[in-house]
């Protein structure tokens, strides 16, 4: 099976509210798998249902092929968006009961908790309150407890929240060498340049339905639109500018040059292919920039939730 994590046609109501509307997601084992939507769309109820925290009215969640059980409990690690550490609780031992309650003995806690801490250079935590540390050192300590039994299936909610840009990319690296290392991530956010760096599929919420998914790069090929992004020295920019215009769909582009280059968006006709339109380029005059626009996720985002 190359899915751990299936949800089919899964719907909840709270009272009158459907939080869910016949979502169905496939999430592929040892990857990263964004869950992006705007606040309210739904995606923390179902994390909340695949978490057991809450079930479904309708619909069926699987775990590497079963169906999901209290037993799937240890087989996940959970770090929500509003974290819950004891803050009156010493590190290390709320670390050690946190870890004994996902199911590891105290002393294979304790060596898995020394290579983390030792890892993300917080050893001399040990002995400190949560309510002596910063926002960011306590999300380090809720990381590692949530990655500390190895689960099958990591769920992620805004990792980044409270970091500073070192620390945020300390931990996009760990995420990245946990997927390495075979984990299942599934990733929320709304910082969708994290979702660029690290994600292989997205499914996106809107209004309790999904609305797209699919994997990252081909969503991306789907939102393409054939338009280049030209930086050009000519004689006379006034008049390439209306031959070309004459030709595709053209807008001013704004980007960073060093010279006065003619800078420009232009829309390729379904027929036209980039080399041969690069070629024709060439003989206007100094081509100093030629790149495809690619829709990036937030465009994505913004357009998809627009149009629905």
């Amino acid at each position: 099976m190359n899915n751990l994590l299936v949800a089919h046609s899964v719907s909840k109501n709270f009272g009158d509210f459907k939080a869910l509307n016949n979502v169905s997601i496939e999430v592929p084992k040892g990857s990263i798998f964004g869950l992006l939507g705007p606040n309210g769309a739904g995606k923390t109820t179902l994390i909340r249902i695949i978490n057991q925290i809450t079930m479904p009215d309708t619909g069926t969640v699987h775990l590497d092929g079963e169906l999901l059980n209290e037993n799937h409990i240890k087989d996940i690690g959970y770090l929500p968006e509003e974290r819950g550490l004891y803050k009156s609780m010493k590190v290390g031992e709320q670390a050690l009961y946190l870890a004994q309650l996902k199911g590891l003995s105290k002393s294979e806690a304790k060596t898995r908790l020394k290579y983390w801490f030792d890892r993300l250079e917080i050893g001399d935590w040990w002995n400190k309150k949560i309510q002596e540390l910063s926002k960011g050192m306590a999300q380090k300590i809720q990381f590692v407890v949530t990655v500390l039994h190895e689960p099958k299936l990591l769920i992620f909610d805004e990792p980044f929240s409270g970091f500073d840009p070192i620390n945020a990319n300390l931990i996009k690296d760990e995420i990245l060498r946990l997927r390495d290392n075979g984990a299942t991530i599934i990733f929320s956010t709304h910082r969708m340049e994290s979702v660029e760096e690290l994600c292989d599929d997205i499914a996106l919420i809107h209004k309790s339905n999904k609305i797209l998914d699919g994997k990252l790069v081909d969503v991306k090929r789907q939102y393409k639109t054939n338009t280049y992004e030209v930086g050009i020295k000519t004689d006379s920019n006034t008049a390439l500018h209306q031959e070309l215009s004459e030709k595709f769909s053209v807008s001013s582009a704004n980007f960073k040059t060093l010279d006065n280059e003619l800078k420009l968006n232009i829309k390729l006709n379904d027929s036209d292919k980039p080399n041969e339109f690069l070629s024709y380029l060439t003989t206007k005059g100094e081509v100093s920039h030629f790149v495809e626009l690619i829709p990036s996720v937030n465009d994505i985002f913004i357009q998809t939730v627009k149009n629905n």
